[in-house]
C-alpha cells in the first residue's frame, strides 16, 4: 500500500488540475460578448433562441453546465460542434501536430543549450562565454512570434531555402515533414535555448568547485571525464526541473507559432474554436493541453529520481 500511495497521489493531483483548469475555463468563456443563439440563426425568434439555448445547455448555471460537459467526457463523448459536426475527429488530426511541434522544440533546444552549457561553464570569463550570454540574452529578448515572423520572412520568402509556411504529416514523406517544421521549432526553440544554457552554465559552474570535482581533478582524470560524468549529472536535474517547468511556456507558444505557421494543432482549432463560442470543444481543448502538461511533469519527475538517486532518497 505504501508503494502505491505515491501514484494515487499523482493521480489525484492530475485530476485535480484538469477538474480546475476545465472549470475556470468553462466560467471564462460564458463571459464571451455575444449570443450563441444570435450567432446560430440570427434570424431566430425570441421562442427560438431561447429552446436553442436550452438545447445548448446554456440556460444552466456553472456547475450544471460543467458537469453536463465532464460526464459526457466520462462517457467517452468529446461533445459536438455547435455549427455541426463531432469535435473527437477534428481532436484526432489536431493533437498530433502541436506534439509533434512541442516535442522536435525540446529536442533541438536541449541539443543546443546542453553543450553551449558545458563549453560556456568550462570557459567561463572568455570571450567565448561572454559572446553566448550576450547573443542568447539578445535574441531571448525578442517575443517568440516576432522572431517567427521574421524567419517567415528572411529564410522562407526572400531566400526562399524553406517553405515560409504549412504542414505534412509524417506520413506524406518525412523529408515533407521535417521541411516544414524547421521554422516553427527554431522559432519556439529560441527561449527554451536561452534559458537552459544558462542555467546548466550557472549549475556547472557551482558544481565545479565542489569537493568531489577536486579530488577527480587531484586524481588525474581528463576533463572531458569530469565535465560529463561528474559536472553534468548532478547539473541535468536542475535543467530536467526547468525543461518540465517551461512545458506551459512551449505549449502556450506552440499555439500562437500554429497560426502563423498555419499549422493545423491544437492552437489553430482552440482559435476557432473561441472565435465562433464552441463551449464544448474549448473545453475539451483545454483538457487535452492541461493533460499534455501534467503528464510531461510527470514523466520528469520520474526521470530526475533516475538521473539523481539522492532525490529518491529525500522522498523515501
Amino acid at each position: 500500500m505504501k508503494k502505491l500511495r505515491p501514484i494515487l497521489l499523482r493521480l489525484s493531483q492530475i485530476c485535480l488540475v484538469l477538474i480546475g483548469a476545465t472549470f475556470l475555463v468553462s466560467v471564462l468563456i460564458r463571459q464571451l460578448p455575444g449570443d450563441v443563439a444570435v450567432l446560430i440563426n440570427p434570424a431566430a425568434s425570441l421562442a427560438e433562441r431561447a429552446a436553442l439555448r436550452q438545447e445548448l445547455g446554456l440556460d444552466r448555471n456553472y456547475f450544471s453546465a460543467y458537469w453536463m460537459w465532464l460526464s459526457q467526457m466520462l462517457q467517452g463523448d468529446f461533445g459536438f460542434f455547435i455549427f455541426g459536426g463531432k469535435v473527437l475527429p477534428v481532436l484526432k488530426t489536431a493533437i498530433p501536430p502541436t506534439l509533434q511541434l512541442i516535442f522536435y522544440t525540446q529536442i533541438v533546444a536541449l541539443s543546443i543549450a546542453i553543450p553551449l552549457g558545458i563549453t560556456s561553464a568550462y570557459k567561463q570569463g572568455t570571450r567565448f562565454d561572454r559572446t553566448i550570454s550576450t547573443t542568447l540574452f539578445s535574441i531571448s529578448s525578442i517575443p517568440n512570434f516576432g522572431i517567427g515572423l521574421i524567419l517567415s520572412l528572411l529564410i522562407g520568402v526572400k531566400i526562399g531555402i524553406l517553405p515560409p509556411s504549412g504542414y505534412r504529416p509524417i506520413s506524406d514523406g518525412f523529408l515533407q515533414h521535417s521541411r516544414l517544421m524547421v521554422l516553427p521549432v527554431m522559432t519556439l526553440a529560441v527561449a527554451p535555448i536561452s534559458t537552459y544554457t544558462r542555467l546548466l552554465r550557472a549549475e556547472m559552474i557551482a558544481a565545479l568547485r565542489e569537493d568531489y570535482v577536486l579530488l577527480a581533478m587531484s586524481k588525474g582524470l581528463s576533463d572531458r571525464r569530469i565535465l560529463l560524468r561528474h559536472v553534468l549529472r548532478p547539473s541535468c536535474t536542475t535543467l530536467m526541473t526547468s525543461a518540465a517547468l517551461s512545458m506551459g511556456g512551449l505549449i502556450g507558444g506552440a499555439l500562437v507559432i500554429e497560426i502563423i505557421f498555419v499549422i493545423p494543432g491544437m492552437g489553430t482549432q482552440l482559435a476557432k474554436a473561441i472565435g465562433t463560442r464552441e463551449f464544448m470543444a474549448i473545453q475539451t481543448y483545454v483538457a487535452f493541453i492541461a493533460l499534455f502538461y501534467v503528464t510531461f511533469n510527470s514523466v520528469v519527475d520520474i526521470l530526475i529520481g533516475v538521473v539523481d538517486p539522492r532525490t529518491r532518497n529525500r522522498r523515501a
